[in-house]
């Protein structure tokens, strides 16, 4: 029970301090004209959100780390080899994220960082990431816990580790796209692990890392006070971009790399989308969906904004309920 109630503390301290720190940051960025720039493909529905202060992610980022200082400080929390890994994948990301943020707000547009220069960064601490987890006792099995079944992947894994951070950040960016989308799905998604990270007792430290999780549950549940429909900021990339690498970060050290694929399979369905789209286009000259990723096409339909995040979140919901059913009980 104590895991439960060090759990609830971080959550009920991360989300008060994502508040307080919204009500000041929100007009600081206001000020300073850090507004969003609205691509032309979307101005059909978003035009009016032009000028949305954006590199919002510092409001659940910030919290979360500041609550971590906290509860050790007050010996509720200890800072083992596994969380850090985790918090060095959480702050690297959102720097990218950061730098990325700020290049679209001085230059007005939507370019930022060219892809090849992300996807190099992207790479590095995904290489960085997987030097430490290993140094640090990690192995290179697949784990199927509720079969029993352990993979021995060898230097494979490595490249599957890269798969899984570079990819799940970038879906999670792919998929911040309408309004509480992302960060609504996200919570969702560590609320998922945090429950499952109970159970997985033989992973070092794993009432921190479950802890970790709460605690950036109640910061995004801040976060989404200013992001729902009408949202008054957006997460940018510096949010976006953590919390993809981060729940592929926490999936890897607990050994549930399968899991990302449920508890992530509204962000899974968007990336697909997107291939699929291009996919289609390059080889057949045709579209699939009006327009991708997917979220774009229920938009081209005439659905409402919040309709298409209510349906989401609800698949959202109902796979991180599946995912947690295999992963703390099979």
């Amino acid at each position: 029970m104590l895991i439960l109630a060090k759990s609830i503390l971080g959550l009920m301290i991360g989300f008060f301090l994502s508040v307080i720190l919204g009500l000041f940051l929100i007009p600081v960025l206001r000020k300073l004209k850090c507004g969003q720039t609205i691509s032309s493909f979307v101005a059909f529905r978003h035009a009016s959100k032009q000028g949305t202060p954006t590199i919002g992610g510092l409001i659940f980022i910030i919290p979360t780390l500041i609550t971590m200082i906290l509860l050790y400080l007050r010996g509720s929390l200890e800072i083992t080899h596994n969380l850090l890994i985790i918090i060095f994948v959480f702050v690297s990301y959102a720097l990218l994220g950061f730098v990325d943020d700020y290049l679209k707000v001085r230059d007005h547009n939507n370019d930022g960082l060219s892809i090849t220069q992300k996807l190099v960064v992207q790479v590095l601490i995904a290489l960085v990431f997987f030097y430490i987890y290993m140094q640090g006792g990690g192995d290179a099995y697949l784990t199927i816990t509720s079969l029993g079944i352990n993979i021995d992947m060898k230097w494979l894994y490595g490249l599957f580790i890269l798969f899984l951070l570079v990819g799940s950040s970038n879906a999670v960016n792919l998929t911040d796209g309408l309004d509480g989308l992302a960060g609504g799905l996200s919570l969702i998604a560590f609320l998922s692990f945090g429950i499952i990270t109970w159970g997985t007792t033989w992973i070092a430290g794993y009432q921190e890392i479950a802890i970790f999780c709460f605690i950036l549950v109640g910061s995004i549940l801040g976060f989404l006070v200013f992001n729902t429909h009408p949202a008054k900021v957006f997460m940018g990339d510096t949010g976006s971009l953590a919390l993809g690498a981060t729940l592929a970060a926490v999936a890897i050290v607990t050994k549930h790399e399968l899991s990302l694929a449920l508890i992530g399979g509204v962000f899974v369905m968007e990336v697909l989308s997107s291939i699929i789209q291009l996919t289609a286009i390059k080889k057949f000259k045709r579209k699939v969906f009006l327009m991708a990723p997917i979220h774009h096409h229920f938009e081209k339909l005439g659905w409402e904004e919040t309709d298409i995040v209510k349906m989401f979140l609800i698949v959202g919901f109902m796979l991180g309920m599946v995912a947690i059913y295999y992963g703390v009980w099979m």
